[in-house]
């Protein structure tokens, strides 16, 4: 009975790795509207922060495209930083 209760496969909670790579992810225009201010706020205040996933579309001769998925524990990182309390 023992070895049964050991070779139980672990909760999909427990087996998830504490990584942002699992997170919930939010675009620029979801955390503008949480936190009430520009797209180009939170690209400024989120593009070079670690974790943040930059996709980058270069093209010759265009302008640059850059898609910013922020993980939630950024995203409270740098609440918590920003905040006065």
């Amino acid at each position: 009975m023992e070895a049964i209760r050991s070779q139980e496969k672990p909760s999909r909670e427990t087996a998830r790795p504490s990584s942002p790579t699992f997170e919930r992810h939010y675009s620029v225009p979801e955390v503008a509207s949480m936190w009430n201010l520009s797209e180009d706020a939170i690209r400024r205040i989120f593009e070079k922060e670690p974790d943040v996933l930059v996709i980058e579309n270069r093209k010759r001769g265009k302008r640059r495209h850059r898609t910013l998925r922020i993980p939630e524990s950024v995203l409270l990182r740098v609440h918590g930083r920003l905040s006065f309390t």
